[in-house]
């Protein structure tokens, strides 16, 4: 019986070594060598990138807080059709998600003006701690450089209210 197996086994073993070494050689032709990439970093300054948009705060006129970009939706071609906001919520619990066209919303490089400033306050979102005070007087924030790669927020025209009252936002499946 082994002795089956091992003439089998031979035999398979010499049929396909011969089908391999049947085979003709394959053509080989050489193809163009592609391009090399000669965009640099340089080439898309002023371009944003989405990754930075997408979590941007959302205000309105009054620069009262909306809520925040959860996505950005784009045509076949890449152009950003709609924008979809998180309104409301905690942590993203209970937030409802709204699609607003592009057009409607504006960005902003410069921070936002809160109540404090017409208080004679800072005059912008309180900056989170950099460490601990001596109990002197606090030092005037710098003015922060406008980053070009992403805007600071969007500006949106719509209370939360007429926000929250618009049919909520579902990824379709189709």
């Amino acid at each position: 019986m082994l002795k089956k197996y091992m003439t089998a086994g031979l035999l398979g073993s010499a049929m396909l070594a011969s089908a391999a070494f049947a085979q003709s050689p394959a053509t080989t032709t050489t193809a163009p060598a592609a391009a090399p990439v000669t965009a640099s970093d340089s080439a898309y300054n002023g371009n944003w990138r989405a990754s930075k948009v997408v979590g941007l705060s959302v205000y309105n006129d009054a620069n009262e807080a909306l809520g925040s970009i959860n996505d950005l939706l784009t045509d076949k071609a890449g152009n950003i059709k709609a924008v979809v906001i998180g309104v409301g919520g905690f942590l993203g619990v209970g937030e409802h998600l709204v699609a607003v066209s592009y057009d409607k919303i504006k960005f902003v490089n410069e921070p936002v003006v809160t109540t404090s400033a017409a208080a004679g306050g800072a005059g912008t979102r309180p900056l989170p701690p950099s460490g601990m005070t001596t109990g002197a007087a606090p030092a005037a924030p710098a003015a922060a450089k406008p980053n070009p790669w992403y805007p600071d927020h969007a500006v949106l025209g719509a209370t939360k209210d007429q926000l929250k009252a618009m049919p909520e936002f579902k990824y379709s499946m189709n």
